[in-house]
This record gives structure tokens, sequence and C-alpha cells, in this order.
């Protein structure tokens, strides 16, 4: 069938795609790649991946889309989700044959919930969805498609979960779609090099993180990977394809839970000369990192999460806090820049344990942080212990304008200090003396860096000045 991968219009900003983890407005603009519907579109000849948000396409300019396909798959998450039907419904207003699925974690854990939202969904494909869809668009019966649920003259049917992939190389090259469909220059993160490009080399993560969507959701707990050379050809293809990109960076989970793989992928990007970055653990030792920087890594996001090793233990982060501490003064010797990411409100989080995270990161001194709000997302083990104890009063995770809530809320620590935190925490570790002499002379250095920050300055400003308006209008 002709068939469209979509992600869906959503809120001004919203960088939700497919291969990101923070399905919210950021605090500066910013996009990932689609990765996830970029995947099965390469599987299903003569399709084509819009990507709505980072083009800046509204509802009204994916519409007339509906007309000329005749399987449309949406990906949606668990914010977006009730604006996502919409589109969906309009789609299908639009050309009332197209038939529609949704794919994403979600309605990955929420089939039925997801199918009776609207009957303009016909389909949810749930977990790993890549060979689900391109049997769909092979025009299979969905009773017969593994991992699919459906309609059925009024009765929702599942059909019997697919196998999870073993065969990683099995999955053809994204950069093909990504060449074939997208922007590249639309996609920007603020730490990243511009124009980046972002890909998968395997799924699944090893650790245990309660909060953590994509491995209890979609990914699971083993990390099954591509092969080193699957992964040093499809690189070495993105460069003829885009000679313009200054930076790939690998979105897994945890690029470094497999370590020898992970030297001899860098040993092979050495090769290209390629710049390149990825997620990783705080727990990398140092001789691994010598051969990452010796190969061209540039940049390592890491989640470091909580300054308090009892909230980390409650989370099952599986990091100790001086492990961490010795790992960034590794990193930093090395030259490699960190982005570190925190959250705040995870369980056993009190007012003393968020000063204690605030303190921490102004130790680390990563180069940049993000600050998120914990998310109790469908699907977790986080999500589980809310309901269980009461932690969740009916707060959505992200409002009206697409920013972040405090969703839980605690008999010791109410749902309104979470949020307040956040501000507070940005604003004592950028607003440092330190910290502002080290930014103005990276701009010195660099002129796009100047121009860059420039622009994710004002836009900062303007987020936290939106923070504070919808605090206002919720108190």
């Amino acid at each position: 069938m002709r068939t469209l991968f979509l992600h869906p219009p959503s809120y001004e900003g919203f960088d939700g795609g497919a291969g990101s983890r923070y399905q919210a407005r950021r605090e500066v603009r910013s996009f990932w790649y689609p990765t996830w519907l970029a995947q099965p579109a390469a599987l299903v000849p003569d399709s084509r991946l819009v990507d709505a948000p980072p083009d800046g396409l509204t509802l009204e300019d994916v519409r007339p889309l509906a007309c000329d396909y005749e399987l449309a798959v949406l990906h949606t998450s668990t914010p977006s989700f009730p604006y996502d039907v919409r589109v969906a419904e309009a789609l299908k207003a639009e050309n009332p044959r197209l038939r529609i699925g949704f794919v994403g974690a979600h309605v990955a854990v929420r089939p039925e919930e997801s199918l009776a939202a609207s009957p303009a969904i016909d389909f949810v494909a749930r977990n790993e969805f890549d060979f689900t869809i391109e049997e769909v668009a092979r025009g299979h019966p969905l009773g017969r498609v593994l991992g699919v649920s459906y309609r059925d003259d009024g009765v929702i049917r599942h059909t019997p979960d697919r196998p999870t992939l073993e065969d990683m190389d099995a999955l053809p090259f994204v950069v093909d779609v990504y060449k074939r469909d997208l922007t590249i220059e639309n996609y920007v993160i603020g730490y990243l090099l511009h124009p980046y490009v972002s890909l998968y080399t395997g799924r699944g993560c090893r650790s245990k993180c309660t909060f953590c969507l994509w491995p209890q959701t979609v990914g699971g707990h083993r990390y099954r990977t591509r092969s080193v050379g699957h992964v040093v050809r499809e690189i070495a293809l993105a460069r003829r394809y885009f000679p313009q990109v200054r930076e790939f960076f690998f979105d897994d989970d945890t690029f470094t839970d497999d370590l020898p793989r992970a030297e001899a992928i860098a040993r092979g990007l050495g090769r290209l000369g390629v710049t390149w970055s990825c997620n990783a653990k705080a727990n990398v030792p140092p001789e691994t990192l010598e051969v990452l920087k010796d190969n061209g890594l540039r940049l390592l996001l890491v989640g470091y999460e909580s300054g308090n090793q009892g909230v980390l233990n409650s989370v099952k982060k599986g990091v100790r806090l001086d492990v961490a501490r010795r790992f960034t003064r590794d990193a930093r010797a090395l030259g490699i820049r960190i982005h570190g990411t925190f959250v705040l409100g995870l369980p056993g989080e009190t007012c003393e344990t968020i000063e204690e995270t605030i303190r921490f990161a102004c130790e680390l001194e990563p180069d940049t942080i993000q600050v998120s709000i914990a998310a109790p997302y469908p699907g977790t083990v986080m999500y589980r212990q809310a309901l269980e104890h009461g932690w969740l009063d009916g707060r959505e995770l992200v409002d009206g304008r697409g920013v972040q809530r405090s969703a839980l809320s605690y008999p010791h620590l109410p749902h309104t200090e979470i949020f307040a935190s956040v501000e507070t925490f940005y604003r004592r570790f950028y607003f440092r003396p330190r910290k502002i002499f080290a930014i103005v002379g990276e701009m010195a250095r660099d002129r796009q860096v100047l121009a860059r920050r420039l622009r994710d300055g004002v836009e900062f400003l303007r987020f936290l000045a939106a923070r504070r308006v919808g605090a206002a209008s919720r108190a």
C-alpha cells in the first residue's frame, strides 16, 4: 500500500520525535530525528516520511496528504496522544478509506485504551513495530500480523506478540530515508554541532532504571546491537549523502553498555575521520574513554539524574556518586565534553536532596545540562509505584503549551516545589561567574557558536518566563 509515515503536528517547539526521550517543549528549541519511523519507512518501498514539528507543518498542511495514501502510520506519545488523535480524525475525514495505525510506547502499553479513543485509529502496533508495519503495508490481513491490536466489527482483538528482533543487521539503513524525505538542517540540538545526524546502533539497555520509558516498553533490557561493520558502513554512506554534517550522534540508550564494541566502532569511525558523540553511563573506564576520544569522540550525553545516592538507589540507577565523579574527571582530562542530564522529583526526593543535586552538578561542571521533572510514563515501574502510593493526582505530563509539569506530588514534597526547583537549578548552574566566563570564551572562539548561543540564550529566558506564567495560572 502507498504508505505515509507521519510524526504529527503538535505544540510549537515540541521535540518529541520518535527518537526523543523528552516529549515536551525544551528550554531551547531543538529537534531529534524521527528514527523510529524512518526504520520501517526504509522497509516499505515508495513510502514517505513527514516530520511535521521541525518542518513547521500544521494540521492544515498535512491534512491534504491523506488523499495520496492508503496507509498512514503515526508515531505518538503519552503527552501528545490527544493531539495525535485529532490529527488522525482529520486525515480520516479527508480520506475515509485511509487505514491509520499508531505506533510508539504509549500504544504499546495501552493498546485497548488507545483504540477506544477514536474510531479513526484502525490498529496499533505494539512493541518493536518495524516488520509489523512492513507486513501491514504489504496488505497482510491484520489478524495474521504479529504484534498488532485492531478493531474487528466493534471488537478489539490482539494478535500474539512479535518475537524480539535479534538480527539487528536485518534493518536497512535509515540515512537513505533521511536523504529522501528530511531536511537535516531543521534538526538542531544545542549541545551538538550543527548540522548533525543521529541514528541507532542497537536497541535495549542493560540498566534497570525505574523511570526510563524505552527499555521498559519497547527496547527491553538486553542490548541488541548491529555489527560493527554495519554501523561503520552506514556512517560512511551518510558522509557521502551529507557532506555538510559536522557531527554524528548515536542515540542508543547506553552506547557504552558494550565497551569492546564501542571501542571497535570508534576505531572504524576514526578511520573515516568523523566527529561523533553518544549516550553514556557515568562509569566508562579511562582506558575506553581514551580510545573513544582518539577516534573522534567529541561529547558524551550522561544521565547523572541525582546527586543523592539514596535517590539513585531508589530508582535502580546502578551508578555510585564516587564513580560518576571519577568518570567525569577522566573525561574532562581527555577533553571530552559532557552534556549532563538531571531529574528532579524522583521517588525519595526531598528539598534537601534537590539541593544536593544542584551542588553536585556545579561540582561536576559539565559543559551543558538538562533538568527534567520526573515523568511517570505508563508502562514503567515508577508509574506503578505512583499509582500504588497515591503520588498521582490527575495532572497531565505537559500543560496546554507543551511545557512539562510535575505529575508527581509527595506528602513531604508538593508538585509546586518540584516544578519551581527546575528554574532554581538552571539559574544556579548557568548564572555563576565561572560558567558565564566559559560560555563567553566559547562564543569568542567560534562565530557559529556565538550566533547559536545568543539565540539559545533568548529562547532560554523566554522559556523560564513561560514556566512562571504557567505556574502562576495554575496557582
